[in-house]
């Protein structure tokens, strides 16, 4: 039998703490722990996560998985929400209402920066809003009006450099606006005009991807240089209603409605295509909000009013502890 050097070109070194950047492959035994411990690699998985507190659909959510902010919605009666949730990777927790209850609403930003803008006000008028509201890690105040009111517009950027994409007014449109930090302006136009579709990336690199033109779905993915979007890689299945996160050459969409199913699909863009992983939601959902990248993203609420969350963590290298089972 050969030896594990001789496959590998590498001792099993004994030491008192795991090597900072092991190779793929290496084995060591650790002095400290008495265990032998190796580099591997992992798929990529969802996983549970703490419960929002306030069970809703149509959220925004923002940030990354461990630092998260979670806005608005609705409850399956659609009563707009004003409610504001913080994530510290495990546990939900109240945080100051919003000026104004919204659902359907734009996000964009962080948990101590965040962004909401249009959407509606849900039962029993449902009347379509313009206004833009900032939150600065305690509290949420007064932003610059969108151009135009509308329902379901989508976000990306940052609080001070926002991107709201596509919405329905009605009619649903192309039309893109962004954000200084204190006023909208309005950006290039989508090549199709569509709403509810996923997002990732910055008001200059941003990924505008799937969406709803009624009665389709799409599976377009359009790419923003600050100015001009531009044609990218098809997602595998038209859907819109989606949960996302990412940036523009490393996005990641979750969920949402293929019409008429929901799915719980989960693809990954690398800039120039999209691929279908084995990792899916454990539950079929839509409106739900999604943040992160591809590495460590959050979906959280969604279709039903749920209070569900899941954690995903994209496939790497990973050290693990060798048993003899």
């Amino acid at each position: 039998m050969a030896d594990y050097i001789n496959i590998y070109g590498q001792d099993i070194l004994a030491v008192a703490s795991d090597p900072a950047n092991p190779t793929l492959g290496q084995i060591w035994y650790n002095t400290t722990s008495n265990t032998l411990k190796g580099e591997g690699y992992a798929a990529a998985t969802w996983a549970s996560g703490g419960n929002l507190n306030q069970g809703r659909a149509r959220v925004r959510a923002v940030g990354t998985q461990t630092e998260a902010l979670a806005f608005g919605g609705n409850t399956p009666l659609a009563t707009a929400l004003n409610n504001t949730e913080e994530y510290n990777g495990s546990t939900w927790s109240n945080a100051n209402t919003m000026g104004t209850a919204v659902l359907s609403h734009g996000g964009a930003g962080t948990q101590t920066a965040g962004l909401s803008f249009g959407g509606e006000n849900g039962a029993p008028t449902y009347t379509n809003l313009n206004n833009t509201e900032e939150y600065d890690g305690t509290n949420w105040t007064a932003g610059g009006n969108l151009g135009t009111t509308k329902r379901w517009p989508t976000g990306a950027g940052t609080q001070t450099a926002g991107l709201s994409i596509g919405g329905d007014i009605p009619p649903w449109t192309a039309a893109t606006e962004e954000y200084d930090g204190s006023a909208w302006t309005a950006g290039g136009s989508l090549s199709t005009a569509r709403f509810a579709g996923g997002s990732a990336g910055s008001q200059t690199a941003g990924l505008f991807f799937g969406g709803y033109t009624p009665p389709t779905f799409s599976s377009a993915t359009e790419e923003y240089n600050g100015s001009t979007w531009t044609a990218g890689g098809s997602i595998n299945t038209a859907k819109a209603f989606v949960g996302s996160g990412g940036i523009q050459t490393a996005a990641l969409l979750f969920g949402g409605n293929i019409g008429p199913a929901l799915t719980t699909a989960t693809e990954q863009y690398d800039g120039t295509s999209w691929t279908t992983l084995s990792a899916t939601l454990a539950s079929a959902v839509e409106n739900n909000g999604g943040c992160g990248t591809t590495s460590l993203a959050l979906s959280t609420g969604g279709s039903g009013g749920t209070t569900a969350t899941e954690e995903y963590t994209g496939a790497g290298p990973v050290t693990k502890t060798i048993t003899a089972s």
